[in-house]
């Protein structure tokens, strides 16, 4: 099959076929006489692996040394070696869950200090409006208007 088919079939743009075998990822088509790119099914199967993994996320380095040893008949290799990348990639991710569950709880605590009402005036010499005495407040631990109240200044210091 030539470079559209494999990869219509795989499900990428011909370019990234280009840019996976120019990079080493995916081994050198063989030539026809006319110049054109020819490929096979264990070219297909590769190529699906690799985007495959890819699509988990999972390294391009990794992706493509996993199925260069499926590709070569290396497959204990890549069976020992998959899981240890699915459980790194899940640390990863259980991480950036715990990220971002903290940053929407200081995301929640700041949008209901900016919707409660005004407790005192804006201070001249502060910053430009409540709204960045607000941010800037919660980033360094509570902002002046409720410096005076200690139970929303320290609502808005909790992770």
């Amino acid at each position: 099959m030539r470079i559209g088919e494999l990869a219509r079939e795989v499900g990428v743009s011909t370019d990234t076929v280009r840019f996976y075998e120019r990079s080493g990822w995916l081994p050198r088509a063989s030539r026809r006489d006319n110049d054109y790119r020819e490929y096979g099914e264990a070219d297909v199967e590769h190529l699906r692996l690799l985007i495959d993994l890819r699509r988990l996320d999972v390294p391009l380095e990794d992706a493509a040394r996993i199925a260069g040893w499926c590709h070569s008949g290396h497959c204990a290799d890549s069976t020992a070696a998959l899981p240890r990348l699915i459980d790194e990639r899940r640390a990863e991710i259980a991480e950036r869950i715990a990220g971002l569950e903290t940053l929407d709880a200081r995301l929640a605590r700041l949008l209901a200090h900016l919707e409660r009402p005004r407790r005192s005036l804006a201070v001249l010499d502060g910053p430009c409006c409540d709204a960045a005495d607000a941010v800037i407040g919660s980033a360094e631990g509570g902002c002046a208007c409720c410096a005076s109240v200690p139970e929303v200044a320290d609502s808005l210091d909790r992770p």
